[in-house]
């Protein structure tokens, strides 16, 4: 009997480093391969308002003239008691928020060329930082934060006229609960002009600093 299934057990047993050899893990090449493109980089700060703090992570890879600009306010501490002051609800649970320094002579630097969203390849999703401009390469220190995804702020270039969007620079990582608060808190019902007309916070919300997190 034991010769019998003597065959048998030899195969068995042959079939063992194939099953081992099937079984190997891949080269070191194909695992470089198969591995994801890296992160592009970013860079963190912290905004500390009278309603709580809010971490922004900046793109300073792929948006790298807005990001520079926005750290020159941070580390020259130009935001620094300015405020965010403009509340915009476009749908429920849409909407964006304004601040920075209003064109405020001791605090603005000098206005920068225009991002687009063409060429930077980011979006106007939930919780996006971006520049507040006139036309494109007027912005200076006002920003502003999304909440809900807004893709008409891209730049569209198949539209007519000023069709390249809002420069968007990074997005909220921590701290949405405070942005939507500050969406919600009351509007003036007189402060403003022409479209920022009730559009205005009645108690602004102050920026008490804004540092590089790292």
């Amino acid at each position: 009997m034991l010769r019998r299934f003597a065959p048998l057990a030899l195969l068995w047993l042959c079939a063992v480093p194939a099953l081992a050899q099937t079984a190997a893990p891949p080269a070191a090449e194909q695992i470089q391969e198969q591995a994801p493109a890296p992160k592009p980089a970013t860079i963190r700060v912290s905004l500390q308002t009278s309603e709580g703090p809010i971490l922004l992570e900046l793109e300073k890879e792929r948006a790298p003239v807005t990001t520079a600009n926005f750290l020159r306010y941070v580390d020259q501490k130009r935001l620094d008691g300015t405020t965010i002051y403009r509340a915009t609800k476009v749908a429920p649970g849409f909407g964006l928020i304004q601040g920075g320094v209003r064109n405020d002579p001791k605090h603005a630097l000098p206005p920068i060329a225009h991002e687009p969203t063409s060429r930077t390849g980011l979006s106007h999703g939930d919780g996006t930082i971006s520049m507040a401009r006139n036309a494109p390469g007027t912005a200076t220190g006002d920003f502003f934060i999304t909440i809900g995804a807004l893709p008409s702020m891209d730049a569209d270039p198949t539209q007519p006229g000023d069709n390249l969007g809002f420069a968007a620079f990074g997005h909220v990582v921590e701290g949405m609960d405070v942005v939507r608060r500050i969406l919600d808190a009351p509007i003036s019902p007189t402060a403003g002009e022409g479209v920022m007309k009730g559009q205005m916070l009645a108690a602004p919300v102050r920026i008490l600093a804004a540092r590089r997190a790292e």
